[in-house]
């Protein structure tokens, strides 16, 4: 995966619920320019890519070039919302309850199942992908 700005750290995010991976080399947007930037100037993600936002509870699509899945995580890594395949020049409403987005592959969410209500496990490669840590870097 082509690196985006500084982010550096890279994810695994798996469905917990069904058991299923949704992407095994995530990257973090933590920052305010790392989050501003998000995936602006790619030109897609490819299968078991994708961004975790953090913290955001809403997203747009304005300049991009390709559709996206979103997940809405709260603070336990539920899925309080989600898009699937949200489509280029668009912007979702505040999710008050999320507390970090993933940006995954279109199709991802139709692919894996993955439904509101699930559980989401984001595990870091410094941790050897073991259990679920979720960043808060600033």
């Amino acid at each position: 995966m082509k690196r985006v700005m500084g982010l550096k750290e890279v994810c695994r995010v798996v469905n917990a619920t069904r058991g299923v991976e949704l992407a095994s080399s995530a990257q973090v947007a933590a920052s305010f320019l790392e989050r501003l930037v998000g995936l602006l100037g790619r030109k897609g993600l490819h299968p078991g890519e994708g961004l975790i936002i953090q913290p955001c509870n809403s997203v747009h699509t304005f300049l991009m070039r390709f559709p996206i899945d979103v997940l809405f995580l709260d603070a336990e890594g539920t899925i309080v919302h989600m898009w699937s395949e949200m489509p280029p020049n668009r912007a979702t409403w505040v999710v008050w309850a999320a507390k970090r987005v993933v940006e995954l592959p279109a199709g991802t969410l139709l692919a894996t199942g993955t439904r509101p209500g699930e559980r989401v496990e984001i595990q870091t490669k410094t941790a050897g992908f073991s259990n679920p840590i979720y960043i808060q870097r600033q």
